[in-house]
């Protein structure tokens, strides 16, 4: 039994450091960050878990979050941003196709911050001479839209819009595009062949669009968007702009192959997520 004794009472001692290494890592807790949202919740419908919540909690990006971003098959099928965003979401009530296109775009950058750095270099095409050239941004140089609502214009209980066209003089409401109705857009424009008829406008308003004169027919509304004056579509398109709130990456475009100069949208590439490829 001594034997024994000596032999248990030796790996006792020289296991405690472990232990502890093993106690420090279950402690381990994911560390998180708190994102402003543009919208500060005022445009989600009653009930939802971002109803005039200011900002939302994510996770940091981990090694799983690089192996959403680099599955070939949610890349394929154009999900990979939105399987990560569900990831990093740590409220799970908060569905990423809920999201307010603006909030969505704001957790994209910040998530991106934080995993990466706030400098961004990618490729830009001249829009006059077709030069492709590199430039380098600052993601903290965003700038942050919040929404407007014109005296004019109803905010409804439901976190619609309703206002009056100026052609037909009809009482239309909208409400703001959602992260589902983003990936409904691409879907169809992916379904389109090549040099078939673009509808970017029309199938905008057909997803923007609540009511006309508070007809809520879909087969009806769309026959009206079909029809509807250049002045009443304009005018939508200039009440959407003011109300949807956003975040914008623009910057000053100079080009060295022909001095072209305009302010340009930062344009997301594959180097957004992947900058050391």
């Amino acid at each position: 039994m001594s034997r024994n004794n000596d032999r248990l009472s030796g790996p006792v001692e020289s296991s405690q450091p472990p232990e502890a290494t093993t106690s420090r890592l279950l402690d381990f807790v994911q560390p998180t960050q708190f994102v402003e949202i543009p919208s500060k919740g005022k445009h989600y419908p009653s009930g939802h878990p971002l109803k005039d919540k200011e900002v939302i909690e994510i996770n940091f990006m981990t090694a799983k979050d690089e192996d959403i971003l680099s599955s070939r098959s949610l890349l394929k099928n154009g999900t990979a941003i939105d399987r990560f965003l569900q990831n990093i979401i740590t409220d799970k009530k908060v569905t990423v196709d809920s999201l307010l296109i603006g909030d969505k775009n704001a957790i994209i950058v910040d998530a991106r911050i934080s995993a990466y750095g706030q400098d961004y270099t990618t490729e830009v095409t001249c829009p006059n001479c077709g030069t492709k050239d590199k430039m380098e941004y600052d993601l903290q140089e965003k700038t942050v839209i919040e929404s407007t609502v014109p005296e004019a214009v109803a905010l409804t209980e439901t976190g619609t819009f309703k206002f009056i066209l100026p052609i037909s003089g009809f009482e239309v409401e909208i409400k703001i595009l959602t992260s589902k109705d983003e990936s409904l857009m691409m879907k169809r424009s992916n379904k389109k062949k090549k040099g078939s008829l673009d509808t970017t406008f029309t199938d905008q308003y057909k997803l923007m669009i609540v009511s006309v004169d508070n007809v809520t027919d879909k087969g009806l509304v769309n026959r009206f968007i079909e029809m509807m004056p250049i002045k009443d579509s304009k005018k939508i398109r200039e009440v959407y702009k003011l109300i949807n709130p956003n975040v914008e990456l623009k910057f000053d475009f100079e080009c060295r192959s022909c001095d072209y100069e305009q302010e340009l949208e930062v344009p997301f590439g594959a180097e957004f997520f992947w900058p050391d490829r």
